[in-house]
């Protein structure tokens, strides 16, 4: 099977103009539910005029990147970065790096103080990328369902003073109790062909997909992973949030959230692991308490993200994947009696084929 070319369009940010269209070798790239994907590349230059395309091209920071896999898009982000290489050879190549399109939101602040009452919390994310794009030159064009609802109400005051950046301002909201996920998406429009940037919400996580992809190994799965983390592991939790400063005669304290203890697990037999965490911008006790008592529920186990390599020409498989549900069964000396769970896939890294190894997806996991 030949494994399919990979070429990027490199794109005006704002407008989504055009720029040129180039192959590339040496691509990797990944996504995830929860943190920001990445993509990297070196584009060719074999004479001077593939040479001056790509120097009227590439103008890191203002120049979006769209990755294609044959006919589809599989990645979309931000040009941040690019290195001019010349082997001992002398042929050149320009290494590009891209970080998703939310990292775009790590460089916009809250310079206007945004407030919100009883707003559904989808509708704050909402008016965060709405405000992102409202002022001059902020406009990249990340699109929304606006009558998706999560029927959770917020009360929620971003101060200008404390200048946070949107997507610390986001993933903070997505992270209180109760919470949602949340990505920017890229896709072709199938009816039109347009590409598009598509903030997806989900509560209390995204799931897409509708059908089942069944894994095994021995099968597509050609290896795995299973790593089991308890580093970050807690049976007792405190948050701590903004600091006092209205009565300049005494000492500023921060504002702490109640202490929270899973007795459960000290009678069991655990030995008591504490945890802390900070949020200097939140001022409403009942913000900060929520925010621990979610810190503690995601910090009582051990963590496990079971990560699985699979042969993209054995199994179709694409970055659509994510939030999706696969079923991995397993049979080999650890799994003796054999593992048959399911999974939802929250991360997804491609490397394309090289000599000898064919085109592999690696998949994170996290129980369905």
């Amino acid at each position: 099977m030949i494994a399919a070319a990979y070429r990027v369009i490199l794109c005006d940010l704002r407008t989504d103009q055009v720029l040129d269209v180039l192959p590339i070798t040496d691509v990797s790239l990944d996504d995830y539910i929860g943190k920001i994907g990445s993509a990297s590349a070196t584009i060719p230059l074999p004479n001077r005029a593939v040479a001056a395309r790509a120097r009227a091209a590439v103008e890191p920071g203002r120049v979006a990147m769209w990755v294609e896999r044959g006919p589809e898009i599989w990645w979309g982000g931000v040009l941040w970065t690019a290195s001019l290489t010349s082997n001992t050879r002398g042929f050149l190549g320009l290494q590009v790096q891209a970080g998703g399109w939310a990292s775009y939101l790590d460089h916009r602040a809250v310079l206007h103080t945004q407030e919100a009452t009883q707003v559904d919390q989808y509708d704050i994310v909402r008016g965060l990328i709405d405000y992102s794009a409202s002022l001059p030159g902020g406009d990249i064009g990340i699109e929304y369902d606006a009558e998706q609802l999560s029927h959770v109400k917020r009360d929620r005051t971003f101060r200008r003073y404390d200048v946070p950046r949107i997507r610390e301002v986001i993933d903070q909201l997505a992270a209180v109790e109760n919470g949602f996920e949340w990505r920017i998406a890229s896709y072709r429009d199938p009816s039109s062909g347009r590409r598009i940037k598509q903030l997806q919400l989900g509560a209390p996580v995204i799931r897409t997909g509708s059908s089942e992809i069944v894994l095994d190994h021995p099968g597509p799965i050609m290896s795995y992973g299973w790593p089991v983390d308890a580093t970050v592991q807690a049976n007792v939790w405190q948050s701590r949030g903004a600091s006092d400063n209205k009565n300049q005669t005494k000492e500023s304290l921060p504002l702490m959230s109640e202490l929270l203890v899973d007795d459960e697990q000290l009678v069991a037999g655990w030995p008591r692991l504490d945890g802390t965490s900070d949020y200097s911008t939140v001022t409403e006790q009942a913000t900060l308490d929520a925010h621990a008592r979610a810190d503690l529920a995601a910090s009582l186990r051990p963590q496990t993200i079971p990560e699985i390599t699979v042969a993209l020409d054995r199994t179709p498989l694409s970055p659509a994947l994510l939030g999706a549900t696969v079923r991995v069964r397993i049979r080999d000396d650890w799994w003796a009696e054999g593992l048959d769970r399911r999974y939802r896939v929250v991360g997804l890294a491609i490397s394309p084929p090289l000599r000898g190894r064919p085109e592999t997806a690696k998949l994170q996991l996290e129980a369905a």
